[in-house]
């Protein structure tokens, strides 16, 4: 029986960029980041309230897994905003979206109340899509 999810990928355009992103303006902590050699890098980050689940940054590049022509099609599909990645959850989506602007973080739609949570919707520095959440009390 499945118990839990420990990892999910984020697929980035590039780790030192996408690094300073997770980390510097949306406040996640490293876990893990470590070279692999040919294979590339392991990194993975934690929210820091939800340390049991990484998110795995993974460049998407020619090689490893990727064919030239793939890596290419899927860099342009990242950075066309192509794929959303997740739900962030915040008790203060008004003061979080404050500072993340404040920090450069590039929001699609501001803080909204909707009927499942007050939701804004903000991109990485990949072009990945997230909604950032406050839910209901």
């Amino acid at each position: 029986m499945i118990t839990k999810l420990s990892h999910t990928t984020i697929y980035v355009l590039n780790y030192e960029s996408a690094y300073d992103f997770y980390v510097n303006k949306l406040g996640f902590k490293v876990h893990t980041d470590v070279s692999m050699g040919e294979q590339g890098r392991w990194l993975t980050l934690v929210v820091p309230e939800q340390e049991d689940l990484e998110i795995i940054l993974m460049e998407v590049s020619e090689g490893r897994k990727y064919s030239k022509e793939l890596s290419e099609q899927f860099r342009e599909l990242i950075k066309k905003s192509t794929f959303g990645f997740g739900v962030f959850e915040t008790n203060d989506i008004n003061a979080t979206y404050e500072e993340l602007k404040g920090k450069g973080v590039e929001f699609t739609k501001p803080p909204t109340k909707e009927f499942y949570a007050t939701e804004a919707l903000f991109k990485d520095d990949s072009g990945n899509w997230f909604s950032l959440t406050e839910r209901q009390k």
